[in-house]
């Protein structure tokens, strides 16, 4: 098992890894003091890759391959099978390499999940010769309905055992996205996606792009601490440096929307999304969902996703909107 991914969970519910400021509370809506519609009326459901969910929501992909993700798993499954919502696991590296790390992600098949993402890196596209057989093994071990291919060249900077190889990323992500017949999303991991990378990656056959922007969880700050417990102080003062690094969520998904909008790819606001209005707001943005994660780990958390549903419909019932396609039609401000 992956004591790495062990110190991510543990580090992420004991410590305030959090970016130091959520610019989604940038984003205003514009209110409808005439709403003219019933509470009963809006319709949240979204519909992508051939599946409906309940709502515009995927628990954002978070572990795997360590002691604690098994039970994890179990739960966040659970919900996603619950309320009607998309699911990712965390990298399944660590489960294509050691077959007893394979049950704390296959542990979400026992669910009926309207949409699951399976999940792996973009630097081990670099590191495998047979990379599009591993991720089709990777899809196989969740029966998921889309990969993932996560880019987290940040973490990997501060990580003291990061992986610093990024040339021909864009490549592979091509070559994997073309010999697949199960879609591929592009996923970063805090960072953001920035204008001119959407427009790379719109030239490929990547079918999504999750932005996971700068506001939520900062995996600089998770592997400050990481470092630092393991005596490297070099790599936890960079850490600190970098906690911040990154564009902001709300940015990145006018940035890639503007760009992909016309291509038929699905984007997924991540990063900092903490309530149902953020959630409205991603959708006002242009987003065809939001990724939640940190919130999934707390102990109320169904109390907490029922609190993001009825914050979602507030928000669409103060502005008048009966669907998430009329909500992407609102007028925002920004602060």
């Amino acid at each position: 098992m992956n004591k790495r991914k062990q110190d991510h969970i543990d580090i992420s519910k004991r410590e305030d890894v959090a970016s130091s400021y959520n610019y989604w509370d940038d984003v205003h809506f514009v209110h409808n003091a005439l709403p003219e519609i019933d509470m009963d009326d809006i319709d949240t459901r979204w519909r992508a890759f051939g599946a409906v969910m309940d709502a515009p929501v995927v628990i954002a992909g978070m572990t795997g391959g360590c002691a604690d993700a098994t039970s994890l798993n179990h739960r966040l499954a659970g919900l996603a099978e619950r309320y009607g919502i998309g699911m990712g696991v965390g990298s399944q590296r660590v489960a294509l390499e050691d077959e007893a790390a394979v049950e704390s992600y296959e542990v979400v098949t026992r669910f009926d999940i309207p949409l699951v993402l399976a999940n792996i890196g973009a630097p081990q596209l670099l590191e495998w010769n047979d990379a599009a057989e591993r991720a089709a093994r990777a899809i196989e071990m969740i029966d998921a309905d889309v990969l993932a291919v996560h880019l987290n060249f940040l973490q990997e900077c501060i990580q003291v055992e990061g992986d610093r190889r990024a040339s021909g990323v864009i490549d592979e992500l091509q070559n994997l996205a073309a010999s697949l017949s199960t879609p591929v999303m592009v996923k970063e991991t805090g960072a953001g996606i920035s204008r001119d990378v959407a427009m790379r990656l719109c030239d490929t056959d990547i079918a999504g792009i999750d932005v996971g922007g700068m506001s939520g969880t900062s995996f600089a700050a998770i592997e400050a601490v990481r470092a630092g417990e393991r005596g490297d102080h070099v790599q936890e003062e960079l850490g600190h440096l970098f906690r911040d690094w990154g564009i902001p969520t709300p940015l990145s998904v006018l940035e890639t929307v503007d760009v992909c909008h016309d291509t038929g790819m699905v984007v997924i606001a991540t990063g900092g999304v903490r309530s149902g209005l953020d959630v409205a707001r991603g959708i006002a943005l242009g987003a065809d969902a939001a990724g939640m994660a940190a919130m999934f780990l707390e102990e109320d958390a169904e109390v907490m996703y029922e609190a993001v549903l009825r914050g979602l419909k507030t928000a669409m019932f103060l502005t008048g909107c009966r669907s998430l396609d009329e909500l992407r039609e609102v007028d925002v401000w920004m602060s």
